[in-house]
């Protein structure tokens, strides 16, 4: 399920759960008939009964009102191939992008194989790269039709990540592209190629631990 699915989920269930609190404290507020003494205790619970209630009901308002980031986050539209930074409610910037193609690669002899999806889920920043190098994968060279190289030096590759990059872990960067004639088409590794001015933007609205949410 998608983090926005997943979102939407919960805020209906609560706002379900809410309507039935709010029912009961109406409902066990109300006047009743006068009871017998050995019922004290019974009666002693329906009193008390309005107040948890509505404390539930208090705690139950915070967890809805915490679930909207706060502050400076981006959301990935995978399938739209769109951006969009926020901070708070407010919308910052919204950009045109590209995400992975959900190609297969098969490495010769059937060894290892790879899919180039966009991951889906909620991701924070990790690191921030101004003028960043690409360090090529295995399966790079695969796809090239080229021998794997063992030196680290022969990996390295510049200016194809363009000015800057935002990495979120397991080697996915939202960065630079030299191709913006495929932005808003399905086309990457798996990486999201940002456009050299809506990559600026959002790499200095966003900081370490800025939140990132890809469906």
């Amino acid at each position: 399920m998608s983090t926005r699915k997943a979102l939407r989920s919960f805020l209906l269930w609560a706002l379900a759960a809410l309507t039935i609190l709010e029912a009961a404290a109406l409902f066990v507020a109300r006047p009743r008939a006068p009871v017998e003494a050995g019922w004290n205790t019974e009666e002693n619970n329906r009193k008390r009964a309005p107040a948890r209630i509505e404390a539930e009901t208090v705690a139950l308002r915070k967890r809805i009102g915490a679930l909207p980031p706060q502050g400076v986050h981006i959301f990935i539209d995978s399938a739209r191939n769109t951006l969009t930074l926020k901070k708070g409610s407010e919308i910052l910037r919204t950009a045109v992008i590209s995400c992975g193609s959900g190609s297969i690669l098969e490495e010769p002899g059937g060894k290892r194989t790879w899919v180039f999806d966009t991951p889906r889920g909620e991701f924070q920043v990790k690191s921030r790269l101004v003028d960043p190098t690409w360090v090529k994968p295995d399966w790079a060279f695969i796809e090239e039709g080229k021998e794997i190289p063992k030196k680290r030096e022969e990996r390295l590759e510049n200016g194809v990540l363009g000015d800057y990059a935002l990495g979120f872990g397991d080697g996915y960067f939202i960065h630079g592209t030299l191709y913006t004639r495929l932005l808003g088409r399905s086309v990457t590794h798996g990486c999201i190629r940002v456009g050299d001015e809506d990559l600026k933007a959002v790499f200095r609205a966003a900081s370490i631990g800025t939140r990132i949410y890809i469906f």
